[in-house]
């Protein structure tokens, strides 16, 4: 273990000019909002409505709670520094960020992994789905997210705490990442980072590889479907499809890569960790006739 004397590191941002940065406070303050009000409407509907009982649904659930704790890990401190003059974030609260931020974001994954698996049995296994699917494996699956989520976030954080900072200290980003963390480092980092590939970059690309087989073996079943049976399918996968191409792709952008930076990591990571759990909670339910069905009644009957 390396002593490191960096007791503090500065976030550098998005931007350092004045003007812009109070445009960042407002306009983020909102999207952060609006995901906090998004994901809130969808757990509190699926937790109190009784016609979304599916695995689908509760699913949907953990995805939406991932999404609100994900941007709630990088959003506050973006808007809180965009006003204040010391953008500076201690040691231990950028180790507790990284953990977070990777914890959260592989939750995620593995739930959009858990939505796919759902919909292919729903639409390949049809008489046996609820066998299949019953509530004690949808529970044993999240469960299973969970620890698998804690593992990796764990081994980065492990990753990152060996590193030794002896200065400068001034991160190029606005929260806690590997990337700008290895560069940092007063080590070569050239084996720190291929076990970071080995590991974010990893679950990255082999995630979206799964998912992608999901929707061809889903696509594929779907020619013994009537036309109407069709179009139901293929309107709720395609709403999940469209989640991933919109997660994944930032994600493969950032962790699939040797240790290097660009100027547009910031503008990437800003899709995927602000713009995605926004984007989320408008896809399920401007796409679902259910969730937004049972969102009217349970909000109407309540107001």
């Amino acid at each position: 273990m390396y002593y490191s004397s960096v007791t503090e590191f500065i976030l550098f941002g998005l931007t350092q000019d004045a003007g812009k940065q109070k445009a960042i406070f407002g306009v983020f303050l909102m999207l952060y909002l609006a995901t906090l009000l998004g994901n809130f409407l969808i757990v509190v509907t699926i937790k109190a409505s009784r016609t979304l009982g599916s695995p689908m649904y509760f699913f949907l659930f953990y995805l939406s709670f991932a999404d609100a704790c994900f941007s709630t890990t990088t959003a506050p401190r973006l808007i809180v520094d965009a006003l204040s003059q010391k953008k500076s974030i201690s040691y231990n609260e950028c180790m507790t960020q990284v953990f977070a931020a990777h914890f959260f974001g592989c939750m995620e994954i593995f739930v959009l992994i858990l939505m796919a698996l759902d919909r292919c049995v729903a639409i390949c296994k049809p008489l046996r789905y609820t066998t299949i699917m019953s509530c004690r494996v949808c529970s044993v699956l999240v469960i299973l997210s969970w620890v698998g989520s804690c593992i990796h976030s764990s081994v980065q954080v492990f990753l990152v705490l060996g590193l030794p900072f002896c200065g400068p200290n001034v991160i190029d980003h606005y929260f806690c990442d590997l990337q700008p963390l290895l560069k940092l480092a007063c080590m070569d980092t050239y084996v720190i980072n291929l076990l970071v590939v080995s590991n974010s970059g990893a679950i990255c690309m082999v995630s979206f590889i799964i998912l992608l087989i999901s929707y061809v073996v889903i696509l594929y079943s779907l020619r013994n479907y009537s036309a109407e049976g069709r179009r139901k399918a293929l309107s709720t996968c395609t709403s999940h499809f469209m989640v991933v191409v919109l997660f994944f792709g930032p994600c493969i952008f950032i962790y699939t890569r040797p240790a290097t930076t660009f100027p547009i990591d910031k503008m990437v990571a800003v899709f995927y960790t602000i713009g995605t759990p926004l984007l989320n909670p408008l896809i399920y339910t401007l796409r679902n006739a259910e969730v937004k069905h049972a969102m009217k009644k349970l909000w109407c009957s309540q107001v």
